[in-house]
């Protein structure tokens, strides 16, 4: 006999407001801001050749789950992620843990960012489905979560909510079976805002999906995975930035901000609903400058010519020690120049047969830094995270040390 978990009958109005109001004081802000937001990510996703914005995708989507794992407190490697893509894994249990864990967050964002998860981003059967992808693809030891108060080891169920009682610091969430009526609430609100209302709230949808701590663990990885999602149905981003590196940037303020939005209002003048509407337009608004921040870090590191003079000089420093040869640089500057190169280009600019050009292709190729859908399209850009610290300085922290194979 299955046991319901129990519901105390908590009125969904607790959560309320879920967005800031039209009367708010700081309503004007938060349209200029999302304004700003949609204008400067259509500058920068129409103003990158395609195929470059595939292979950037793909380097995001590495640094998104980096910095969603800094936040979580585990520091994956941006070497071992890559490693972990390629399926090499550590030897040691908790490494190799860890970068199952962080190619699972890939492959859930590649998911999203390939459309299946489109018109049900609030959705709890959305929801549910990405904590079941992502927690299926988990090693068993990650999927148990110690009570702190009894000490007892609890299972989590991938796509399944919590049936018990949880304390999150300070805040004690919704009672387990009020979780679906609270989830049904939610999707109904944001389901059916416009565009500008549905930037707005992207942050709002974060702290209340965080408030409700549907899943007995993986809320956090689930509500930066659904804000992305949102973003994208919201502004067409296509992941060439990502919010999770601002937030990890600013974690003391992001949790901060998440415990204001915890408070009940805070007298007549704090809006209509049960919670704080001025800490949730503070925390929204937050969370927009952070992603314009993002949008223009991403667009300033991606300028072409400074982008160009990075890997050129890169490329002029293996050369000199010997890990790449000058023609093989030729190439790699013509593909910067152009955005793609033919195959059949190759030999008039190297002035090579074509047996030596396939052979220079195999070497940028076993360097990681050149892509193609198949063994006759065009050559294009790749960014190899292990080079992410020459190409794309401050992508990563400094301190990680980015290049580990790098012989001289």
């Amino acid at each position: 006999m299955t046991i319901q978990p129990r519901d105390d009958g908590e009125d969904t109005s607790i959560m309320m407001p879920m967005l800031v109001g039209m009367t708010s004081k700081h309503r004007g802000a938060l349209v200029d801001l999302a304004t700003e937001l949609a204008i400067a990510n259509a500058g920068f996703e129409g103003s990158l050749p395609k195929a470059t914005a595939e292979a950037l995708a793909d380097l995001t989507r590495s640094m998104n789950c980096y910095y969603s794992n800094l936040i979580e407190g585990h520091n994956t490697h941006p070497i071992d992620i890559e490693r972990a893509l390629n399926n090499e894994y550590s030897d040691d249990q908790e490494k190799r843990d860890l970068q199952i864990e962080a190619k699972a967050h890939i492959e859930v964002q590649k998911w999203i960012d390939d459309g299946n998860l489109d018109g049900k981003t609030t959705s709890p059967d959305g929801i549910c489905e990405i904590h079941k992808r992502f927690c299926e693809r988990l090693p068993d030891e990650l999927l148990w979560v110690e009570n702190v108060e009894s000490g007892v080891c609890e299972h989590v169920v991938p796509g399944e909510f919590r049936t018990g009682y949880v304390e999150v610091g300070r805040h004690i969430p919704i009672s387990p079976g009020a979780i679906p009526r609270f989830m049904e609430t939610f999707d109904d609100y944001f389901r059916k805002l416009g565009k500008s209302d549905r930037i707005i709230s992207v942050a709002g949808a974060h702290h209340r999906f965080l408030w409700i701590h549907p899943f007995l663990d993986g809320n956090g990885r689930v509500a930066r995975l659904m804000s992305h999602a949102m973003l994208s149905e919201a502004i067409g981003t296509t992941g060439l930035w990502s919010i999770a590196r601002g937030l990890a940037r600013n974690k003391n303020r992001y949790y901060e901000h998440l415990a204001a939005c915890d408070k009940i209002r805070q007298g007549d003048l704090d809006g209509r609903g049960s919670r704080s509407e001025a800490a949730l337009a503070e925390f929204s608004e937050f969370f927009i400058k952070i992603c314009i921040d993002q949008v223009a870090f991403m667009e300033q590191l991606m300028d072409p010519k400074r982008l160009q003079i990075r890997i050129e000089r890169w490329a002029n420093e293996e050369v000199a020690v010997g890990n790449l040869s000058k023609k093989a640089a030729g190439v790699l500057r013509a593909i910067l120049r152009d955005g793609q190169l033919g195959r059949g280009e190759i030999p008039a600019i190297t002035n090579t047969t074509d047996r030596q050009a396939r052979n220079i292709v195999s070497e940028l190729t076993k360097l990681g830094i050149v892509r193609s859908k198949t063994s006759r399209a065009p050559l294009c850009i790749a960014f190899p995270a292990k080079y992410a610290g020459y190409w794309l300085p401050s992508l990563f922290p400094d301190d990680t040390n980015i290049d580990q194979n790098r012989q001289t």
